[in-house]
């Protein structure tokens, strides 16, 4: 494979941009109302544990990506089936993305649009961005985040003239007690989006500088977290507990609320920017997950094609997947996320960091 870097300030920006990603379009904590923002912060806490068992795994097998380091674990023939299933993982998760991005695009700008068509133009821009490989797309993160902090801290501003806002929409803050919070939180709020940075364990042998992670890794996390949990106290002061329970795109919905002076109106457009962008750094760190990992299974020198594959494939998959975005959205929230995310994301890098743990001592004996 060809030899591409990142810097660790390439790699922030990167891993920044993919936990905001869909969360953005989404909301997180719906269920949990007001508390929505304790709701984030349980998952985002609970995440840095999860993130700490990741780097420690990278530490053991510095240099290797997580489909590297498995056979190396686990032996060939039990690993390529978890490494299939972490490639199965990746590449529907884009294709969730994908569809979540449409179904944003098919109900506010272009509704007489065929939602493959939709899906499909992104896919085309996401595989021509990605064929650059890890390197290029590193470059592109260091360019659009800025831009994508930028024009949230805007839409924030612009927030505060809404005349609804009121943080009075917060309280009571914990009415029920913590504990109906911390079921709803655990390990739904851990997993999405925070448990999904398990994509990063392929990105470590791409950094300019072999060292310690952890400190970076745990930046992503935080910085991540906090601006979720301001994004959802802004939507909360302005929707409601209520509407923000039931609303699809709450975002979106809050800025077109939005009236400066009678003049300034209709920010409709730089709140779907935003969101494209953050499906940008979602998805396509996840195409380039399945393709690293794809790459060191079967041992191919690079993944152009491998990423071009994979976008042919997430285009019908992100379609056929579910009849509407309701059953998109219960299968995900219902099934997906609590069950393949929790195997995936916390029990078995778990038992895979107790595995190499066990190997160190032997190896040292």
């Amino acid at each position: 494979m060809k030899v591409e870097k990142i810097s660790r300030l390439q790699l922030f920006y990167l891993m920044t941009g993919f936990v905001l990603g869909t969360a953005m379009i989404l909301g997180l904590g719906h269920e949990a109302k007001q508390d929505s923002w304790i709701f984030i912060l349980i998952g985002m806490s609970s995440s840095l544990i999860i993130m700490a068992v990741y780097t420690q795994l990278a530490s053991y097998y510095p240099g290797d990506s997580l489909a590297q380091m498995l056979p190396k674990l686990l032996g060939k023939f039990l690993s390529y089936p978890i490494i299939l299933l972490y490639i199965f993982h990746f590449t529907y998760s884009a294709a969730r993305g994908s569809r979540e991005l449409g179904e944003l695009i098919d109900s506010t700008i272009l509704s007489e649009t065929p939602l493959v068509v939709i899906i499909g133009s992104f896919m085309a821009l996401m595989v021509y961005c990605l064929r650059g490989g890890v390197e290029t797309f590193g470059r592109m993160a260091e360019i659009v985040f800025p831009i994508y902090l930028f024009s949230l801290i805007l839409i924030w501003i612009l927030l505060f003239s809404v005349d609804q806002f009121s943080l009075k929409n917060l309280t009571p803050i914990l009415g029920n007690g913590v504990t109906p919070v911390l079921k709803k939180a655990v390990p739904t709020a851990i997993n999405f989006p925070f448990g999904e940075t398990i994509v990063v364990l392929l990105f470590f042998p791409f950094l300019t500088h072999n060292g310690p992670v952890r400190k970076i890794c745990m930046s992503f996390l935080l910085v991540g977290g906090v601006l979720l949990t301001i994004n959802s106290i802004m939507l909360i002061a302005i929707l409601g507990p209520e509407i923000y329970n039931f609303d699809l795109f709450s975002l979106l919905s809050a800025t077109q609320m939005v009236s400066v002076a009678d003049f300034l109106e209709r920010f409709d457009a730089l709140v779907i920017l935003l969101m494209v962008s953050g499906v940008f750094f979602k998805v396509g760190g996840f195409i380039l997950a399945a393709a690293i990992a794809t790459s060191h299974l079967f041992k191919l020198k690079q993944t152009r094609s491998v990423v071009l594959g994979l976008g042919t494939i997430i285009v019908p998959l992100s379609s056929i997947t579910a009849l509407s975005y309701v059953e998109h959205l219960e299968f995900g929230f219902k099934f997906y996320v609590p069950y393949v995310h929790t195997v995936l994301q916390i029990i078995l890098p778990i038992l895979f960091l107790c595995i190499a743990f066990i190997r160190k001592k032997l190896g040292s004996k």
